[in-house]
């Protein structure tokens, strides 16, 4: 049987298929997830007035193997202890921040598996209290539509997993990691200082949290792909 991984869904204004606005995940995403054996099960962000319950929130992983927190758009800046926002940022949703922080700290708090991806992994450094540069500089100095080698750290989770101290990371974000959250380690880093991964040794589960977008290449690529396999192998042990 395939383990159910549960993914918060994306708020979308539109979709092709659809006459209203949509709840989303990314196609390349739970294909990545169906391809390593798992389930991939789109979650509805419920966080009334962007605080989501967390006995309800904790009730509802407890039926699910592990936790895919996919990218998005930018979380509020006074998410992470900013008073004011910088003029690029964007896609922000008082209810999907709610509901991705608390289902980052239920998940954790559980012990089980979890994969952060881009937004995902901003949101587990906030909940763990770190905070982020809100924009790296402009077309120049962001990670947009890149794809560039990332630099794995010898002897972590991700170079065991990738069977790589270097791979080619799929990028589109503008913001990064300043101050790392409590407990996390920097395992990937880009040739201009960006934290690429983190990890949490601490941790009895399986953790990983990626700045790029793994799915993008999945289907040719078995570096990336292997992320999505040890973390479904991780959700089925």
């Amino acid at each position: 049987m395939r383990p159910l991984i549960a993914i918060p869904a994306r708020f979308s204004a539109s979709a092709s298929a659809l006459r209203h606005r949509a709840e989303v995940s990314a196609r390349a995403l739970v294909e990545a997830v169906w391809r390593a054996g798992g389930e991939p099960v789109s979650l509805h962000p419920y966080a009334p007035a962007g605080v989501a319950d967390p006995v309800e929130v904790a009730g509802r992983l407890a039926r699910f193997d592990a936790v895919l927190l996919p990218g998005g758009g930018d979380l509020a800046p006074h998410r992470y202890g900013d008073r004011t926002a910088h003029e690029s940022v964007y896609d922000v949703d008082d209810e999907q921040d709610g509901f991705d922080l608390e289902v980052a700290r239920q998940a954790l708090a559980a012990g089980v598996p979890v994969l952060a991806v881009c937004r995902g992994l901003q949101v587990v450094n906030t909940v763990l209290g770190g905070t982020l540069e809100q924009d790296m500089g402009g077309t120049d100095l962001e990670h947009r539509h890149v794809v560039h080698p990332v630099a794995v750290l010898p002897g972590s989770l991700l170079e065991g997993t990738t069977g790589a101290q270097k791979v080619n990371a799929s990028c589109y974000h503008h913001q990064r990691v300043s101050q790392v959250g409590e407990g996390l380690v920097v395992t990937a880093e880009a040739a201009d200082g960006t934290i690429e991964a983190l990890e949490a040794p601490g941790l009895a589960s399986w953790f990983v949290a990626v700045q790029w977008h793994p799915e993008d290449n999945a289907h040719e690529e078995s570096a990336q792909q292997s992320i999505f396999d040890a973390f479904v192998g991780a959700a089925r042990s």
